[in-house]
């Protein structure tokens, strides 16, 4: 199942759940352990899972931290749990003293929800004060998910981490920054700003006015792009709708002139195999078909712009075009029976997943 999809899974039991929740353990058991899982590390399996993992400090013995998570026998990276009504920012000094001792290279801090990943881009072996990557599971941005694809087992790189991280952490230091200027604009930016056309002295009271001059037109600035993206938006939108409904009314020969059309037993039977494998990713009704003169299309949702694949048996050899590498990308392969089409499994699951 598709990362994302888990993901707002375990977003509707948080939201659902986390009232009845009292405790830090049953945090840890409600919505912490489903994370991991998600990531694709087995709880029961101590050699990938290792929970209350003692993390000896010097002369302090005893220390556990919640959970440590290893690849291959080896830890990449810790993580700490608090109760879900904490704040997951205020307890980083106690991460701190574990990931000092870990020999991971990533810590993690959370409280259910908020999810913050730190590592140690300032100085080796001492974790960094602010996290470098953040993903809250009651507000799931794709960008975010799609960072968080790199911790998975599955495809999990420390060097490509490692490698993003830096700019994450900066990325995410400078949008905090200019988001502030965009609320309460410094002096320093009106100054930089201003100076660029105004040539005379400026004065504290001209810099009072220019603080608000400067606060409405980024806020406006802002307002006018996202705005004009909207209606972009919506204009392709309206194009996309037009051409499909051009499409329905236009009959073109080739793809729906129906008189010439002869759907065979042997299609019928393909579809039902295509189908067959969708079916243990989306439900069956959403597979459907069109049938050309050229070619047999199966598609999702009855949609042209989402052919999942196409069968060519109008020839005396028979062929499976498969597009997992791109709806315009398609990829024909000779088949030698109908069997062989549950070969492409793979492919048509990963077709699913550009959709």
């Amino acid at each position: 199942m598709d990362l994302k999809i888990k993901l707002e899974q375990l977003q509707q039991k948080v939201i659902a759940l986390k009232d009845q929740i009292a405790t830090e353990e049953a945090t840890k058991n409600a919505f912490v352990m489903p994370f991991i899982q998600i990531l694709g590390y087995d709880i029961f399996n101590p050699t990938e899972v290792v929970p209350e993992h003692i993390c000896d400090i010097g002369t302090k013995k005893g220390e556990k931290v919640d959970y440590v998570i290893k690849n291959n026998d080896e830890p990449i990276f810790i993580i700490e749990c608090k109760h879900w009504k904490e704040n997951a920012d205020a307890h980083n000094s106690q991460l701190h003293r574990y990931y000092h001792v870990s020999k991971t290279r990533f810590g993690v801090l959370t409280n259910g929800i908020i999810y913050n990943f730190y590592t140690d881009l300032e100085k080796p072996n001492i974790m960094d004060e602010k996290p470098f990557f953040t993903i809250n599971i009651e507000d799931l941005k794709d960008s975010s998910i799609k960072i968080l694809e790199n911790f998975t087992k599955k495809d999990y790189n420390l060097e490509s981490i490692l490698d993003s991280a830096e700019a994450l952490k900066y990325i995410k230091a400078i949008r905090k920054e200019f988001e502030k200027e965009i609320e309460t604009p410094s002096d320093e930016i009106v100054k930089l700003l201003v100076n660029r056309f105004f040539d005379k002295p400026i004065t504290a009271s001209r810099l009072l006015s220019f603080k608000e001059y400067t606060k409405k037109a980024l806020t406006t600035s802002i307002n006018e792009s996202i705005s004009f993206r909207l209606k972009s938006a919506l204009s392709i939108n309206e194009q996309i709708e037009k051409q499909d409904d051009d499409l329905k009314t236009s009959q073109p020969i080739d793809e729906n002139n129906d008189s010439k059309i002869v759907t065979t037993e042997e299609e019928l039977e393909g579809f039902q195999i295509v189908k067959a494998i969708m079916r243990e990713k989306v439900p069956s009704t959403r597979i459907a078909y069109r049938d050309t003169l050229s070619y047999f299309g199966i598609l999702l949702d009855d949609n042209n712009r989402k052919p999942l694949c196409r069968l060519h048996f109008n020839t005396a050899n028979k062929y499976i075009e498969t597009f997992h590498n791109g709806k315009d990308s398609g990829e024909k392969t000779l088949l030698n029976s109908l069997d062989d089409i549950y070969n492409f499994r793979e492919e048509l699951h990963k077709t699913l997943e550009n959709y």
